[in-house]
């Protein structure tokens, strides 16, 4: 599985809009093939054509681009007028501007701005809360805010820049108008570099030589782009400039193909003896070592650049495992047994143990959840953050066959390679 899943808070944040319009979100949620049981549980997560069906839903439902958490409503059509419009512009400065201007002619829109610092940074901004509505206070947002309109505001413009010139724009910073949410610890991987919260507004810098960049896309590039926009561009995380993000793609590519390094018999976790065809098949996750060998570093060095992005291998790997069994589960077509193998563990309990460890139940009992046929078999923890209406046993829930259709917003038109650091590891997400 070589995409990252989406958190049950990004989902809930999402459904937030259509809730305050009155409308009823769980026959939304079940057209999304999301159990809607799941979202009273904070460990849960959805997989990319869920939360994109799901975006999609909403904003048919709502007849709003902002899903209703706006205080005015954007009409469906006005991103892609937008992106039409920047379209014609030479390089990224003057489209980014063009952009601004453009939302600068609905009332009640995001206030964005466009700056460059003597230092040689650029700096993208919104200039206020865009679920608020008002000018910027230059006060942090009170503690309970909800941040999902103001984050998916910056991660869209920032995708978007770095599809218009065909070439992953590095983030110099990012800084955020609000206190840490509870799911902080994603901004990194969702931004590319470490967050600041609690600062007068919410922007990102990146090099203002990027600016001069020629936008390279086309009119047919930009109608594959908006086929699943802005749902799509909101999902596409990894970017593989950091080097948690180089280990994450090592360990993502070994957990696709079921190997790691070795071959499943030389030895590693799921070389055990005796345990028929499937374990056999067992899958082998590179050791640190070996990672640190692939990114030609050493152990010291490169332990020490994993504690300076705030993480370790250990994590990593875990999240690498969490995330394939989350949606190895939700598909439903591999057993489990051959799924845990696929992970690298040696025995079935292993991979029970730490599944349990990474949500609270088992590996049966959340398959079970997302085809919706046993209401009964799994109970996640009762919390306030879930409203009563998702409360509710899902009904037909199973995931399906759909595939969005296989582009590259990253790829620049005309068949040219991607930049050196595209996100080889998305159909991407994991």
């Amino acid at each position: 599985m070589g995409r990252r899943t989406v958190g049950v808070h990004h989902v809930r944040a999402a459904l937030r809009g259509a809730e305050r319009l009155g409308l009823d979100t769980v026959p939304l949620l079940q057209r999304a093939r999301i159990a809607p049981l799941l979202l009273s549980d904070p460990r849960a997560r959805v997989s990319p054509e869920q939360f994109t069906r799901l975006i999609k839903e909403l904003r048919r439902a709502t007849g709003d681009e902002f899903l209703g958490l706006a205080p005015s409503p954007s009409r469906p059509g006005t991103f892609a007028m937008m992106c039409y419009a920047a379209l014609g512009c030479a390089d990224l400065g003057a489209a980014l501007r063009r952009g601004v201007r453009f939302y600068g002619l609905f009332p009640g829109g995001p206030d964005l701005d466009v700056t460059e610092r003597d230092d040689g940074t650029a700096v993208f901004s919104l200039r206020g809360d865009p679920a608020a509505g008002g000018p910027a206070t230059g006060a942090p947002r009170p503690a309970g805010g909800d941040p999902f309109l103001a984050e998916s505001v910056l991660v869209i413009w920032h995708r978007l820049t770095s599809w218009l010139i065909g070439r992953r724009i590095p983030l110099l910073w990012a800084e955020f108008a609000y206190p840490p949410p509870s799911y902080a610890e994603e901004y990194d991987a969702l931004f590319g570099c470490p967050p600041r919260f609690g600062a007068d507004r919410t922007g990102a810098g990146f090099d203002a030589r990027w600016l001069a960049a020629p936008v390279v896309q086309d009119e047919a590039a930009l109608e594959e782009l908006l086929h699943r926009a802005p749902a799509d561009l909101l999902s596409r995380r990894e970017y593989g400039t950091t080097v948690a993000e180089q280990v994450r793609r090592a360990l993502t590519r070994a957990v696709r193909g079921g190997t790691g390094s070795g071959s499943p018999g030389s030895g590693g976790a799921g070389a055990g003896a005796g345990n028929g065809p499937v374990r056999a098949r067992a899958g082998r996750l590179p050791e640190f070592t070996e990672v640190a060998a692939r990114l030609a570093v050493s152990p010291a060095t490169l332990r020490r650049r994993l504690q300076r992005e705030g993480t370790s291998f250990q994590r990593l790997k875990d999240a690498v495992r969490r995330e394939a069994a989350l949606a190895g589960l939700a598909e439903g077509r591999e057993p489990i047994a051959e799924l845990a193998a696929r992970l690298g563990f040696s025995e079935d309990t292993a991979f029970h143990r730490a599944f349990r460890r990474w949500t609270g139940t088992t590996p049966g009992a959340y398959r079970l959840a997302w085809a919706g046929t046993a209401p009964d078999a799994y109970r996640p923890p009762r919390t306030d953050t879930a409203p009563a209406t998702h409360r509710q046993a899902p009904t037909d829930t199973a995931p399906g066959t759909y595939r969005p259709p296989r582009t590259d917003p990253y790829r620049p038109a005309g068949g040219q390679p991607p930049h050196p650091t595209h996100p080889e590891n998305w159909s991407q997400q994991s």
